[in-house]
């Protein structure tokens, strides 16, 4: 999925409206998984200035990238800060995780050749889904317009759930940003 489609469910399932700490923690959590591909990435189109097609066509798919993949995307290890946040009775950590968690659950059956290994440490296995939330050839043209709708749907929902301003006006640009990748294909495409 899409790191804003994430992070409006990561807010929408384990923020609080009366809790910031925990709130902060879900956006983080929802966000990690994809950090390092942000950082990694940008680093080499911004600083490097290699190509788009090298950073995503064999960087990404690099030992050295994957390894790094495996650590932030890992049931295991989110699953085990999880069990520490319940016992500990952390509201931040538990938020923290739960995001992760629900991250990498939904991130799990859409992902084809751009899999990670989610099962690290344990082993480097990748499951390899026949759909894509972003690849025509693997569906993404039916799952994309269903994330859209699903975010717009936890976006209203978010947006009741808290009353704040900057909460509602981030919520807003979130949900925006979800639907830019749709503005810039009709732009590019002319559909």
């Amino acid at each position: 999925m899409n790191t804003p489609a994430h992070l409006i469910f990561g807010i929408a399932a384990f923020g609080n409206s009366d809790k910031r700490g925990v709130t902060a923690a879900a956006l983080t959590g929802a966000m990690i998984p994809d950090l390092s591909l942000y950082l990694l990435s940008g680093w080499e189109l911004l600083v490097q200035g290699t190509s788009p097609t090298v950073v995503f066509g064999q960087m990404y798919y690099s030992e050295s990238w994957q390894s790094i993949f495996r650590i932030d995307n890992s049931f295991v290890l989110w699953g085990l800060l999880l069990v520490v946040g319940l016992m500990a009775r952390s509201g931040v950590l538990v938020a923290l995780c739960g995001a992760a968690l629900m991250h990498l659950a939904l991130d799990f059956p859409l992902h084809n050749d751009d899999a990670r290994a989610h099962f690290w440490p344990l082993t480097n296995w990748k499951f390899v889904s026949p759909v894509s939330y972003w690849n025509p050839k693997y569906y993404g043209h039916i799952v994309g317009p269903i994330e859209v709708g699903l975010v717009l749907l936890a976006s209203v929902y978010a947006w009741r759930k808290f009353k704040g301003r900057v909460m509602r006006g981030g919520i807003t640009i979130v949900a925006l940003l979800e639907l830019a990748p749709i503005v810039m294909f009709v732009l590019m495409f002319d559909a």
